[in-house]
């Protein structure tokens, strides 16, 4: 059975263990998570489980999105309606912001389910997927961590600069791949074997162990890992 959910991170701090030494942890909000889909190996191809987070006021919530959580009445249905195609269930709930898939069997999930953090009860480490902070272009040094020119005689003005970037006559041209400025973060990021800390149940907080991809408030999705 696929075992993740998915949450938005609160920030950081530290907890102390039964011997006194600090633990830096990341507090995560997980769930309640509403089941909205399963997909079958029959019907898909792959079997997961389609999870939503955090409720969309319906005023905000474009037509598709109302209907993917509940049944809606068009032309279109009552036509498939009366040519005998059965629609498939709806949650019945409440668009939602955060929608993602947690792959594995969904066996035990039904559509509708709501699932929160007592899910992690057994589970030792997780997986963290979350889009990184995004930093804007960035130079060599800072994106690349480049150590510069020399600060010496016969350097002028090019202290942060990259350096020589082509080759000679042969190819005549920049290798593919080649670390330039640019883009420096807002990226998938993983975060893998994090240790379960602990997990408040009452509040649907979830605290690791080491950091977590993401600003606070970010979205993020939760698994449990296989690199015990």
């Amino acid at each position: 059975m696929a075992i993740g959910l998915l949450g938005r991170k609160v920030g950081m701090t530290q907890l102390f263990d039964d011997t006194g030494t600090v633990i830096p942890v990341t507090v995560i909000e997980v769930g309640p998570c509403h089941v909205l889909q399963t997909r079958t190996a029959e019907r898909d191809g792959y079997e997961a489980v389609q999870l939503g987070f955090v409720d969309r006021p319906r005023r905000l919530a474009s037509r598709s999105e109302r209907g993917h959580v509940a049944k809606l009445d068009s032309k279109r249905s009552r036509k498939r309606t009366a040519a005998g195609v059965e629609a498939l269930p709806k949650p019945d709930c409440e668009p939602k912001k955060f929608i993602r898939e947690i792959r594995g069997p969904a066996a035990g999930r039904e559509i509708g389910d709501e699932l929160r953090v007592d899910v992690f009860e057994n589970v030792k480490a997780v997986d963290i997927v979350g889009t990184s902070k995004g930093r804007g272009t960035a130079g060599v040094m800072k994106r690349h961590n480049f150590s510069g020119q020399r600060a010496s005689h016969g350097v002028k003005k090019v202290h942060r600069h990259p350096g020589s970037i082509g080759c000679s006559a042969f190819p005549s041209r920049v290798p593919k791949g080649r670390r330039m400025a640019g883009r420096y973060g807002n990226e998938r990021s993983t975060m893998r074997n994090l240790k379960v800390v602990k997990i408040d149940v009452e509040q649907n907080l979830l605290i690791v162990r080491g950091a977590v991809p993401g600003p606070n408030g970010g979205f993020v999705v939760v698994s449990e890992t296989n690199k015990y």
